[in-house]
């Protein structure tokens, strides 16, 4: 049977149209196991960074240095970028062995605060210019030579953690594994361990200076890096401390901070013209009697709660008003127990003026409110953080030659701050840093309290280093030094002057017993 003609062609074109199909497959769709044309990803390349010479006078002998400013990557195991971490670091020049050469490595606290305040305050080559007193002068802020830079005895190299200063996280890597106690101990101690390793120093003795939380990061690492890298630090100086959170947390039920406070209060008290009498006349002699106070009375009192007797309850009233110079009404409102936050506002209520927390001698124009703190703000972190602003960053560009268009963020924001390690208890690397000392017997460590200080409280850390439980033979592993002025004494000139004096004797101290000339 013949096939019509019409269908006949039908038929021949759908079988060459599938034949040409079939031959043309395989170009319009590749195996896919081949790669797609593109261009291959960049090499990664380490940042540039910023390499300059100067010399400054301290200690009446000219030091030449070199000044290196930029970014350290940190990496995965994988090489792949995690942070870049932005750092300064200063090395004497004409060093016959710069390997043997002290080296320090230096951060603030916060957490979230750039390492400007020690680079700038104390530490560094250069520092902002301020009043005796230690307040920021009227704009425009001005930098220049300090003579009580440490560049004398040790380089130094100032660690901006991640999401403070110029550092950040690295591209799709989510900054929040920094912003926490464990993350940010290992990021920073792994730049520690990269930066001695690319400069060759680790033959060097080697330093660690924190200010504020930054002597929570120290205490942190000198376990840390002991066991995860090898580092054996030969001294620790720890600024305006805070290594037992307990100290300092004005938490119901917990009647520590009240205790530890107090000789402060009294401090502030003395300064302001509040005290009376014998209370007046001799800070040391009236700091000793209120510590002899909270040891005795004031512990006991507070311990025995609702149990006090009311004639016992009025004597410590009474104790209470006279150390502080507050109202015996307002004591007993506050059921004897006044928090920071309440001092701050009411010292100076009667003149409408607030108290500084870092500073406690620094006062500023009350300012009521719904904020953090019932609307308190900090007289004496105001004071200060305008010129250090100011002055960082003109000097890294025009005295670094660093440039760099971020946000240079003295003040990062990494709240909420991780304590996911000590969920349920109170942060203590006091228990660390006793770790450390125990297993590192030459470990030596410095700590520096100012009387006026609100934030760290120096009884708060004499009372830590009294119960670290250390054994006898490492207990004066651990001095401490006191100056008349707040959380960062260096800004007080004649407390910068006995601040260097007293690092420098420590750090020659450390030095000859590590037998290093």
């Amino acid at each position: 049977m013949k096939m019509p003609t019409r269908l006949l062609c039908l038929a021949l074109f759908i079988a060459a149209f599938t034949a040409t199909q079939a031959q043309e497959e395989p170009k319009a769709r590749p195996d896919k196991t081949e790669k797609p044309d593109k261009k291959p990803a960049p090499e990664f390349k380490e940042p540039v960074l910023s390499v300059t010479e100067h010399e400054v006078t301290v200690g009446g002998k000219v030091i030449k240095y070199r000044a290196t400013a930029g970014y350290l990557v940190l990496k995965t195991e994988k090489d792949e970028p995690r942070a870049n971490i932005f750092f300064v670091a200063y090395t004497k020049l004409d060093e016959a062995n710069p390997a043997k050469r002290p080296l320090t490595f230096s951060f603030n606290g916060g957490p979230g605060s750039a390492s400007v305040w020690l680079h700038m305050g104390a530490l560094g080559p250069k520092r902002v210019v301020m009043t005796d007193k230690g307040e920021s002068l009227p704009p425009p802020y001005q930098w220049a030579d300090n003579e009580f830079s440490w560049l004398d005895q040790t380089d130094l190299v100032f660690i901006d953690p991640v999401s403070t200063g110029y550092s950040r996280a690295a591209k799709d890597v989510d900054p929040k594994q920094f912003h926490g106690f464990t993350g940010d101990i290992e990021s920073v101690g792994e730049f520690i361990r990269l930066w001695m390793t690319r400069n060759q120093r680790w033959s060097s003795p080697k330093f660690i200076v924190g200010e504020s939380y930054g002597t929570t990061r120290a205490a942190g690492l000198s376990d840390y890096l002991q066991q995860k890298h090898g580092i054996y630090l030969n001294g620790i100086a720890l600024i305006s401390a805070i290594m037992n959170f307990e100290t300092a947390r004005f938490n119901p039920g917990n009647d520590l901070p009240y205790q530890l406070f107090l000789p402060t209060y009294t401090a502030a008290a003395f300064y302001h013209g509040k005290l009376k009498g014998d209370l007046a006349k001799d800070l040391t002699k009236t700091l000793a009697r209120v510590q002899d106070f909270v040891l005795k009375d004031y512990t006991t009192a507070l311990t025995l709660g609702d149990a006090l007797p009311a004639k016992e309850y009025e004597r410590i009233a009474m104790q209470l008003s006279d150390f502080t110079g507050l109202s015996t009404d307002f004591i007993r409102k506050q059921n004897l127990r006044v928090s920071i936050f309440r001092f701050v506002r009411e010292l100076k209520r009667d003149e409408n003026r607030f108290n500084g927390r870092l500073d406690s001698r620094i006062v500023g124009i009350a300012d009521e409110g719904d904020g953090p703190g019932g609307g308190y703000y900090d007289p004496s972190g105001e004071v200060s953080k305008p010129g250090f602003t100011t002055a960082y960053n003109d000097y890294l560009r025009r005295e670094l030659k660093y440039e760099n268009d971020l946000t240079y963020e003295v003040a990062g924001n990494v709240r909420p701050w991780s304590y996911a390690n000590v969920e349920n208890e109170y942060l203590n690397v006091a228990e660390t840093l006793k770790h450390a000392m125990t297993k590192h017997n030459f470990l030596k460590v410095w700590i520096a309290n100012g009387y006026y200080d609100l934030a760290t409280p120096y009884f708060a850390t004499d009372y830590t280093v009294k119960h670290m439980g250390l054994d006898a033979a490492v207990r004066g592993n651990i001095s401490q030094t006191f100056y008349e002025a707040g959380h960062m004494m260096y800004l007080h000139s004649d407390s910068l002057k006995k601040f260097k004096a007293d690092y420098a004797a420590w750090m020659d101290t450390t030095l000859k017993s590590a037998g290093v000339k």
